[in-house]
This record gives C-alpha cells, structure tokens and sequence, in this order.
C-alpha cells in the first residue's frame, strides 16, 4: 500500500503524500500498556521463586567478543548476530544467556554461585510471531555453579520449572528429562562415527517439530549414517517412562555395553529419587528423543512443553474454539541442562566449574497469556493507581494539587485530573476504566470540616474520613483488595 514508480529507476518506493509509515525490524515487537502489564505480572512470579530459591542477580553486556561466542553453540551458530568491526574488535550480539554466564565466572574466578539472569537475547531466527519466537527476546535463566553432589541442584532446577509453570497456570504440561552421556552412548552402541555425534543429536533434536520419517531421511540422506544405524537409534528414541525406564536400560544388552550411557542412566535414576522428595514426578518424564542441540551440554538436559490437554483447556475458553491452531503450535516453554565443561573453555588454566540451569522461555508464555487474557475478555490493569484526587466543585484545582501532593508525599500511588474544573463524572468514569478503586472527594463543606469524602468505585460508597487518617484509610482498604 502507498508504493509508487520512482522515475528515476523506475522501482517502487513508499509514498509519503498521505500517510507516513514506520516499520519494525522483523522479528521484533512493540508492547502497549495492556502486553506490559502481563509481562510485568510474568515477571514477577518468575523473580519470586528464583528468590524463594536463594538466587542472586547479574547482568553482562549485551554484546560479547566474537570468539566468545563462537563454537558453543553446535549448528545453531549460524543464528548468532555478528557486528560490524568498529575499531579492531570482532564482536557478537549475545545469543543466550550460558555462555556469557560462564566467561564472567571464569574472568571472576567465582566457583560458587546460585544466580537468576533476565535480559534481551539476539538470534538470526526464522521468526514466527504467533508462537512466541523473535529475533530479539527476553531470557529468564536461573544456574547453580558449584561442586556439590550428583543430580540434587539439577533436581532443584525441575523443580523451579515445576513451580513457575503451576503458579501461571498455563494448563496441564510435562517436563522432559534425558542425559546427553545416555544420547551419546546410544549413538555409539547404534554405530554412529565419534565426528558425528553432534550433528546427529542436532537431527535428533527436531523430533518435536518433524515425524521420524523425516529426521531419519535427514541422519541418512543428509547426514551420510547408515539406514541400519538409523533404525537402531529410531527404536530408543521412542521410549519413555521413569525410574523404572532407566533401570531397564542398565540391562539392555546394548546400552550396558557404554560406560557413558550406564553414568547417565545411574544419575536418571538419582535424580527421580529427588524429585520424588520434591514431589514433582508426576509432570516429569525420562524421554530418550529429547537431545538439545547446543554442544555445550554434558550430562541432564530437560525441557518443558505444555501438554495437549493443557493447550485444549486455553483454546476451550475461547469461542467456538478460536484460536485453537494458534496455542498447540506454542512449542516448548522452558528448557535447560548440565554444562561442566563450559567454564574451563573461558579460564587461561581450563579449571573447570560445575554448573546446571534452567531458562524459562518467557515470549512463549507471553503469547499463551496475552491468548488467555483476549479469549477471557480480561480486564487487564496497566497502571497501579490506588486513588483518583477529584472535585465535586468548581476553583479547588490549588487543594486538590496540594492533597495529592500530600498522598505522593506519604507513599500513595495518587492521580489527578490536569484540568481546572473537570466534571465529576469525568473523573469518575476514568476510575471505572482505569480499574482505580478509590476517589478522594473534595469540596467545600470537605474543606471546611477538614475531611475528604472517600468513594468506593466499585460498590458507589462513600464515607467522610478524616484528612489526618486518609493515608491509613486508603492503604486499609487497597491491602484488603
């Protein structure tokens, strides 16, 4: 809309005579009022159970030296952003959160630490806005580097994926568990060449996206493995279960043979125990497909999706089932694992520090609550508002000023009309859309008096309070709400 025939060269061109057009980048959004409000709610719940857990908080630069980044991340490094040189340094918009996790330990020579990171991520992805994938993003990730004792602080991490995702209710979901020492051993029992372990686990990865059919199409016609390995690995990859999955595993005649995969199945094993004691195993599932493809990963590697049922119980809401196409497609919400050796990549001595964490995929769960919020016709607050400062009369602009100033003054989220004389009704009506449930009322006889005339939004009652007990009174009432 809008193009023209530059006569130049003859190439269409925007049109600036009636409307003058913005864009912006693909891949990335705006959020109005109503979308921060949720992020914000989001937010919150994800930063109280980090903190219930002891977490601290950091930040890193938005953007690393190359090198940093480079190599860490398998065949997804062809997604990561590079810079153009500016002075003799080749640098990288970050692409995760990990990775710059693991240079500051290293440059900060710090071993221990339980830490939350929120903050914009940057990848040259395909962008599918309706299933809450950007190129530009926010990361949630919690981590705990330190050398403790085998699967307690992996079990830990299940565990604040099991919390956030109950307490946002985004509807029934699984946590998927495996161990890449299980996915490697099965690639070595199965007969795939040591070079292309990873490049396989990377086909592996996208059983979530494509049938098997294809990602064996993929290992073989693609990747060069033989049908016969491919149907090997094909006939693990479709098992799941618990505890009593791994044990059967320890005596599969072929994955018994792998000192690797027997270390992953024992730590599977051990860390159901632990999540029995956390009392989470009923969402959690050891899935021999599920692989990561991030090469930074060493042992327990887990992800989270919101299960069918759980989708069907957001689309049910909607009318005539609107919207439904939409949710199933959300994908995975929140994913992680066990990367020992990244650190020691980072340290000029290769010390290595044990860490395990967990990112929350907070733009999916964006999209699935800005759904919820649209089919259930919620009224979504954007403001914090405790009480509107009104008048009933005309000239008392100067003590309405100085009574807002007085709540301000006392910690009171306040607002007043930036008009001389508005109507009551005006004002009045503002508070019913913006969702503010007090008015303070004031008029001459208020004055005169010393009190001001408290009005309840909601209910449409109002009582004369005492302007030395008005703080209190607000502050009364909009805790019991």
């Amino acid at each position: 809309a809008g193009a023209e025939v530059c006569p130049q060269n003859g190439k269409a061109v925007m049109s600036l005579k009636k409307n003058l057009f913005f864009f912006v980048c693909q891949g990335t959004r705006d959020y109005n009022p109503k979308q921060m409000a949720i992020r914000e709610k989001v937010f919150n719940t994800i930063i109280s159970c980090f903190k219930r857990h002891g977490a601290e908080t950091i930040d890193t630069p938005v953007f690393e030296l190359k090198e940093t980044l480079t190599g860490k991340y398998g065949e997804d490094s062809k997604l990561i952003y590079d810079l153009k040189d500016q002075g003799g340094e080749l640098l990288s918009l970050r692409y995760d959160l990990t990775v710059p996790f693991a240079r500051y330990l290293a440059m900060n020579k710090i071993t221990n630490i339980k830490r939350y990171h929120i903050a914009k991520v940057y990848r040259r992805d395909n962008p599918a806005m309706t299933r809450g994938r950007y190129r530009e993003f926010y990361q949630c990730d919690f981590d705990i580097a330190g050398q403790y004792d085998a699967m307690i602080p992996d079990a830990e991490c299940l565990k604040i994926v099991h919390e956030i995702l109950s307490e946002l209710d985004l509807g029934d979901f699984r946590i998927k568990v495996n161990d890449r020492r299980i996915l490697d051993g099965m690639f070595a029992v199965c007969g795939v060449p040591d070079d292309k372990f990873r490049t396989i686990c990377s086909t592996v990865d996208k059983l979530d996206k494509m049938p098997w059919e294809d990602v064996k199409k993929e290992m073989v016609n693609e990747k060069g493995l033989s049908e016969e390995a491919a149907d090997q690995i094909g006939e693990y990859v479709s098992m799941q279960g618990g505890m009593d999955l791994a044990e059967r595993l320890l005596q599969d005649h072929k994955m018994s043979q792998s000192k690797q995969a027997c270390a992953g199945l024992s730590d599977i094993k051990l860390l159901f125990s632990f999540l029995q004691l956390f009392q989470v195993t009923d969402k959690v599932v050891f899935d021999l497909s599920l692989a990561r493809g991030l090469d930074y990963y060493t042992g327990i590697i887990y992800e989270a999706v919101l299960t069918q049922a759980g989708v069907a119980a957001v689309s049910n809401e909607a009318q005539n089932g609107a919207n439904a196409e939409e949710s199933v497609s959300v994908g995975s919400v929140a994913g992680g694992g066990r990367y020992d050796g990244l650190v020691g990549m980072f340290d000029p001595k290769g010390r290595k520090v044990p860490c395990v964490g967990v990112s929350i995929g907070i733009e999916r769960i964006f999209s699935i609550m800005e759904q919820k919020a649209e089919v259930m016709s919620e009224k979504v607050r954007t403001t914090e508002v405790q009480v509107m400062v009104a008048s009933a009369q005309k000239n008392l602009l100067e003590e309405r000023l100085r009574l807002v100033t007085e709540l301000w003054n006392a910690g009171i989220k306040a607002e007043v009309m930036y008009k001389k004389n508005p109507k009551l009704l005006s004002q009045l009506q503002h508070c019913e859309e913006s969702g503010i449930p007090l008015v303070a009322i004031l008029g001459e006889q208020e004055l005169k008096d010393g009190v001001v005339k408290l009005r309840v939004v909601a209910t449409r009652e109002e009582i004369d309070i005492a302007r030395t007990d008005l703080t209190s009174e607000i502050r009364r009432r909009t805790s019991e709400a």
